[in-house]
Parts: C-alpha cells; sequence; structure tokens
C-alpha cells in the first residue's frame, strides 16, 4: 500500500465512523486516491456515493444531502480551479449553517510556486467562511500517522456539526498528495504498510463529544429536542428543562415574527409557543408548522400602514434570520416597537441594529410554561381579524391573475400531497409563495425550504436534488423561476450509474429577472434602460434542454394541467414550465398592497 491509498483508506474509514453516509466525488487525477476509497466503501454499503462532473453543482448538491439530515456531507475535489467552484455552496452553508465537509486534493509543498500544473495555495482557501480549516502533511511511509489522521477527521465532523461551538457549517480540509495516486499492486515488491491502520475497536469515531446537559444525546446540534421535549441546542437547558440565561418576558402586546431557521421542526416550536402565549404570528413560510395559526399574507397585512400604526405591537420577537418582506423591515425600524431576537447560534440576525435583547434558542424554548396565556387577548383577537380580511381579499385578487407567480405559488402549494418537502428559490418565487399563500394553502406536514444562508439563484437545481435524494421517502418539489433554474442546469447532469432523485420542478418562466420589474429598476419611468441590463431575457427553450439530459418536461398553461403535475407523486426528474408575462408583475403586486389596505380601512 502507497502513502496516498493509505491516506485516503483512512480518511473514508474515519468518515463512515463518525456518522457519514452520503458523499459527492468530482473526477480528478490528483483526488484519486479518495475517488479508490469512496468507491470501495459504496460497494461495501457503508456510505452512499454520488459523482458529479462540474463542481459547483456537486457543492450544492452536497449541501442538499447535509441541509435537512444535519449529518455532514463531504464533498471531494481534485486540486486548482476545482476547488474555487464549491465557493459559492460552502459561503450558502456558512451562512446557513450546514454541516458542509470541503476535502480538496492538492499537490504537495514541494511543487508550490514552481508553476506545476493545476497548483495553487489551496491552504485557508476559503478564509473566515469556513468553521475550521486544516491542511494536512503530505503521507509518507512511516509509522505514527494513523492517529493523526483519524483525529483530523474528527474534528473536522465535529466543527461542521456545532457539536461544541453550537454553530453548525462548512468545514474545509486540504489533502496533499504525492504520486502515486493510484492502488499499487503487490509486484511491484512493495512491501505492507509499516504501521497499523485500524480505528477504534466496534466502529466506534476517534474522538466522540459528550452531549451537554439537557441535549438528549445530540451534541448540541441546532433543531434537536431532549428526551423530555425541551429543545435545546445551545446547551444551555438544564435536564430539568429550567434556563440559565434567563427566560423571555411577558409583554402581553408582542408579535413573534418567524423566519428562517436551521430544521423546518423549529419554526413549528416558535409557532406553538406563541400560539400558547397568545401572541399574533407572522411568518415566512420556510418550515414546517400549522399554518392555520399565523397570520396570513403577513408582508401586505404589515404593509397596511394606517392599520399597523392603530394596532402596533409593544414588542417584536424575531425568531430566526427574516430576509424577505420590506414591510417586514420597516415594522423592526420603528421607532415605537421594542425588537427582540431569537437565535439559533452563536451570532444574531439584525441589519438594522436595532435589538435591545438576544436569546439564545434554549431560553426561548423553556420560558414556555411561564408565556402561556400572557397575551392581551382583545389585541390579538383584532390582529387574528385583520388576518381574516386580507385573506380574503388576496384570495380574490389572486384568484383572477392567472397565469401569475403568485397563482403558481399559491396552486404548488395547494396541489402538493401530504408529508411532502418544498425547495423554494431565491427572488420571486420565495416572495410569491410569502405573499399568496392563505389559511390552508399548506399542509401543516409540508416542510418548505430555501437557501437563505446568502439568498443566492446559484445551486438551486443541485440543492433541490441533494434534498430529494435524502428525503426518506417525503414527496419532493422545488419552485424556481427560469433564471434561477437555467444558472444551475448542471444540476441536470447526472450519469447514468448515480442515484437519481424523485423530484417535480415547477419553473415559472418570464424569460428574465422578474424581480427586478418589482424593484426601483422597474419603475415604468426605467423602462428605456431596463429589458438588456436588468430584464436579461435568454429565449433559452426549458424543453430543449430538458432533451438534451433525457428529463421529463411539462407545459402547464391551466391550472387543471398545474394542479395535475403537481399532484403527480414526483418519480425521477420532471420539470414543470408555467408561462408567465414579466410585464404583468408590477401591477399585480401594486393591486394585492391596495386590496390588502382597502380590507383594513
Amino acid at each position: 500500500m502507497n502513502p496516498s491509498t493509505a491516506l485516503a483508506t483512512v480518511l473514508v474509514d474515519e468518515l463512515v465512523r463518525a456518522g457519514v453516509r452520503e458523499a459527492v466525488l468530482c473526477p480528478g487525477s490528483r483526488s484519486a486516491p479518495l475517488a479508490y476509497a469512496l468507491q470501495e466503501a459504496d460497494v461495501a454499503g457503508r456510505l452512499r456515493l454520488h459523482v458529479r462532473v462540474d463542481e459547483r453543482s456537486a457543492g450544492f448538491l452536497a449541501l442538499g444531502l447535509a441541509k435537512l439530515t444535519r449529518r455532514p456531507v463531504p464533498v471531494v475535489t481534485t486540486s486548482g480551479t476545482a476547488v474555487a467552484n464549491l465557493h459559492p455552496a460552502v459561503l450558502e452553508a456558512s451562512h446557513a449553517g450546514v454541516p458542509l465537509l470541503v476535502l480538496t486534493a492538492d499537490r504537495p509543498q514541494e511543487l508550490r510556486g514552481t508553476g506545476a500544473n493545476q497548483t495553487t495555495d489551496q491552504g485557508g482557501f476559503f478564509g473566515a467562511a469556513v468553521r475550521w480549516s486544516h491542511e494536512l502533511a503530505a503521507p509518507e511511509r512511516r509509522v505514527g500517522q494513523n492517529g493523526s489522521w483519524r483525529s483530523v477527521v474528527a474534528r473536522a465532523c465535529i466543527a461542521a456539526q456545532g457539536d461544541l461551538s453550537g454553530d453548525a457549517g462548512p468545514v474545509h480540509v486540504n489533502v496533499p498528495l504525492r504520486e502515486p495516486l493510484v492502488p499499487t499492486v503487490p509486484a511491484t515488491g512493495e512491501a505492507g504498510w509499516p504501521d497499523g491502520l485500524a480505528g477504534r475497536p466496534g466502529g466506534a469515531p476517534w474522538v466522540q463529544v459528550a452531549a451537554p446537559a439537557g441535549s438528549g444525546g445530540t451534541g448540541g446540534t441546532a433543531g434537536t429536542s431532549s428526551a423530555d421535549g425541551t429543545s435545546s441546542p445551545d446547551g444551555r437547558i438544564s435536564t430539568d428543562g429550567t434556563a440559565t440565561v434567563g427566560r423571555v418576558d411577558p409583554t402581553p402586546r408582542t408579535l413573534v415574527v418567524v423566519g428562517d431557521l436551521p430544521h423546518p421542526a423549529m419554526a413549528g416550536e416558535a409557532v406553538e409557543l406563541a400560539r400558547a402565549a397568545g401572541w399574533p404570528v407572522v411568518t415566512e413560510p420556510f418550515g414546517r408548522f400549522d399554518r392555520a395559526a399565523v397570520l396570513p399574507h403577513g408582508p401586505l397585512l404589515l404593509g397596511a400602514r394606517d392599520w399597523l400604526e392603530a394596532h402596533l405591537p409593544e414588542r417584536v420577537l424575531v425568531v430566526g434570520r427574516v430576509t424577505l418582506a420590506r414591510s417586514v423591515a420597516a415594522l423592526l425600524r420603528h421607532p415605537g416597537v421594542r425588537v427582540e431576537v431569537v437565535t439559533t447560534r452563536a451570532v444574531w440576525a439584525d441589519p438594522s441594529h436595532v435589538a435591545s435583547r438576544v436569546w439564545p434558542w434554549g431560553s426561548f424554548a423553556a420560558s414556555r410554561p411561564a408565556l402561556t396565556g400572557c397575551g392581551d387577548q382583545a389585541w390579538a383577537e383584532a390582529w387574528a381579524e385583520a388576518g381574516r380580511r386580507v385573506a380574503k381579499a388576496v384570495a380574490e385578487v389572486v384568484g383572477r391573475g392567472w397565469p401569475s407567480g403568485p397563482a403558481v405559488a399559491a396552486l404548488t402549494a395547494a396541489a402538493l400531497p401530504a408529508d411532502a418537502t418544498l425547495f423554494v428559490g431565491s427572488s420571486n418565487p420565495v416572495r410569491d409563495l410569502d405573499l399568496a399563500v392563505g389559511p390552508g394553502g399548506l399542509d401543516p406536514s409540508t416542510r418548505v425550504v430555501a437557501s437563505r444562508g446568502l439568498a443566492g439563484i446559484d445551486g438551486c437545481v443541485s440543492t433541490a436534488a441533494g434534498i430529494a435524494l435524502a428525503g426518506a421517502g417525503s414527496a419532493t418539489y422545488a419552485l424556481m423561476g427560469d433564471l434561477t433554474f437555467l444558472h444551475d442546469q448542471g444540476g441536470l447532469l447526472i450519469g447514468p450509474h448515480e442515484p437519481r432523485p424523485d423530484l417535480t420542478v415547477v419553473v415559472p418562466n418570464d424569460d428574465g429577472g422578474g424581480i427586478f420589474t418589482l424593484l426601483e429598476p422597474g419603475e415604468p419611468a426605467r423602462s428605456a434602460t431596463f429589458e438588456r441590463v436588468f430584464g436579461t431575457p435568454t429565449g433559452t427553450s426549458i424543453g430543449a434542454l430538458c432533451r438534451a439530459h433525457g428529463v421529463r418536461h411539462v407545459v402547464a398553461t391551466t391550472v387543471a394541467a398545474l394542479t395535475e403535475a403537481v399532484a403527480r407523486r414526483p418519480g425521477g426528474i420532471t420539470v414543470v414550465e408555467v408561462p408567465l408575462r414579466r410585464a404583468a408583475h408590477r401591477d399585480l403586486q401594486a393591486e394585492l398592497r391596495a386590496a390588502a389596505v382597502d380590507a383594513l380601512a
């Protein structure tokens, strides 16, 4: 056995011992030892391997696989520009708290700075975007390396999961390898490896982290619950459920705003706590929760300024990270409102610099007994009645607005089967879902997830595919605009030997950057400069693209056609294209806002 093969064998074995069950590999010469080791583990049934030829798509596939499972998923590349193509996925994982493990093969130190092919400085390549970064020494034929190799893998997985910090995210291990890069045969005369390469007895990982008190053995991973049902991702809740860092105070006129959280179940916990307290709740669409328990069409309700001023909350309690609606951001900046934040991480979201207090998730969850029934019932009922009025008005506008982005979002949501998972792309579709889905528009069992770490349009097809592959039987769908879909058309590039996701992708196609029609560049007075640099039409045939990849393609031009396509349980990849007129977006949005204001006048 040569040194590179020995190192790769140990690294993959220790990854499996640490709980890795999925791995993504890109082809390359320098990474060949890792490729052989991963393939061997796949054949043995120790993990499932996914091979992709596009590193950017591979990174987002790994991110999707890790997003809901909360297990580290390695993505393995060769050296050079292959590493740079992972940077977008690393940034998204960093800001979204996803345990992505980047393993990059590299040339050894002696080749750097010499002009050697495909050689650059990969140590510390991702800077502050990773939770932990380490460069291994190039393996040598000597004793004493097994423990250090396994220890590095253990540290990487622990850091990715946030087991000690409570802050999950990407890690980077750079792996310099010398030739030979393929397994050597005994005929070469090479003797056996001079040292033992075995791991801990019984398949145990090299290093284990003791779970903090009250974590129920979770190791502090965000979004998990203890045996008694008390959530404790920060590890600061005692075994009897009492907080060691204080409790949220029972302010009667509190409005709860729920944004993106690391795990879908956490949104449900936040909504249930608010309901027990008697506080009204506005949510972004992410997570799994009872939609009938929250105020529908939150951005439109909060945009009715006169009504809002007459029913202003004393406090807004922001749970997670809120990124979608300008009306929500405006409320948080209101001088008459106290803002407090509930965070699951070591950092908290407060872009307007207005938060007066920050609560760890464990304190928030443990506060429920003290908060039950504290809300101002008359004030809360006024909010509930406002929600009912806005929902009726919005349903009428959306109902007569086909085809439109909000109508596509509402119909897609309504047609999903129970216990489905819906991944939503950035830009218009996620905002359409936020605006248009009313009470009963999504089954309480539906999980809605998105890449809101940096809210980019890149990698969305691959992320959705990863979620589908890791979905454990849940029907998986995606809703994304045409530019988002085309930006990651490489996500459709799946070889014949690879596991294929069961995924239906709904693509509202307005041929370009529809989001900009709703922003300042889309103002009618600026129309002369809009189309080329903001509208950015492509004229691409999505049907021809799908045919090139052997992907089923459906064009839905009616309500019935879209409903039928979504109601059909995913089998393989299906792309459902819904043609839209981009020019209609701005007028429809204005009509929705006006309808909400009129309903509350």
